[in-house]
């Protein structure tokens, strides 16, 4: 059955393939540091489900003194300007079909296979329907995308790896923050966050409840810079014990949209290094502050819009406790 951990070894291929570009880079002065660090990474992503939990602390601590010591890699040489003008003007609006195949194999994965079997055969963990068929339209679109473009063998993971170097280290943040957060949850910040709200705010209407909990979930992301890191702490708090139990919302709705509004707070924080402030370095923005700029006000109105649908669709009984 396909799982987490399947997952898991899918998603470290991309790492792998990255530290194998850079092992073979004999004109990189740092290809060494680079190949370890992106090498551990994929054997935690791959392999860390039946390592040792002190292994695997330990690795994640020499992954932290590579990148302290720097990774500064040559950036591989790219594909021709030129060609890819040619591309873009010979294919037009099609060079957009790998991008939607995504969404497209997502949505189309988790209607059809919602509870896992295929054929009959328990095939997928009906947990993991989603991202399954995320990770389905991940190679989907790759496979379009190479099709479409015909590029040279080694063009996809050059242009991976290029991609990867520009993020950095940056881009280990999401899975360290979740870690985080549940570390947090673990350690009860969820209760302390509940009982220093209810001592501020009177939660005794699922409106209230619902602001509090969906606007919650913004700040506390952009503190912690990532959504999964705040969720185990806001939902702990506020969203289970009150917005769920107490006025009875729903938990698929709560979970998803508390989820969402999280998401609003990632537009609004250079915590979010990775989507914020590399996007910024990468398109050579003048204000490194650009990206948050034109994203705060997009932020704000689907943050009151989560909050309006949470309050109207969740709580079958009602807003009247």
């Amino acid at each position: 059955m396909i799982g987490l951990d399947a997952l898991g070894i899918a998603a470290a291929t991309l790492p792998a393939a990255v530290a194998a570009h850079h092992a073979l880079d004999r004109t990189e002065p740092t290809r060494w540091r680079n190949t370890g660090f992106w090498g551990l990474f994929a054997v935690l992503l791959g392999g860390g489900p039946w390592l040792p939990d002190l292994l695997n602390g330990c690795l994640v601590l020499v992954m932290v003194g590579l990148a302290t010591r720097g990774l500064r890699p040559l950036p591989p040489a790219g594909s021709d300007a030129a060609a890819q003008a040619g591309q873009g003007s010979r294919l037009g609006n099609w060079l957009f079909v790998p991008a939607l195949a995504i969404p497209a194999v997502t949505l189309a994965g988790t209607l059809s296979i919602g509870d896992g079997r295929i054929a009959g055969f328990a095939a997928i963990d009906p947990k993991q329907v989603t991202l399954v068929a995320l990770t389905a339209g991940a190679v989907v679109a790759l496979l379009l995308a190479i099709y479409l473009t015909r590029p040279p063998r080694s063009a996809p993971v050059a242009e991976a790896r290029r991609l990867v170097d520009a993020i950095g280290w940056a881009m280990v943040l999401p899975q360290m923050l979740a870690a985080l957060g549940g570390v947090f949850a673990l350690a009860g910040v969820g209760r302390v966050v509940a009982d220093g709200v209810v001592s501020i705010i009177a939660l005794d209407t699922p409106l209230v409840a619902t602001i509090a909990y969906c606007v919650g979930m913004a700040l506390f992301t952009m503190v912690m810079g990532n959504a999964f890191a705040a969720f185990p702490i806001m939902t702990a708090g506020i969203g289970l014990p009150i917005v769920i139990r107490q006025f009875g919302g729903d938990p698929a709705i709560v979970a998803a949209l508390g989820m969402l509004s999280g998401f609003c707070g990632t537009l609004m924080t250079p915590m979010a290094a990775n989507f914020n402030m590399v996007p910024a370095a990468v398109l050579e923005l003048r204000d490194r502050f650009g990206v948050i700029r034109v994203q705060w006000p997009t932020a704000l109105i689907l943050l009151a819009f989560n909050i309006a649908v949470l309050t109207l669709c969740a709580f079958p009984g009602g807003l009247v406790p």
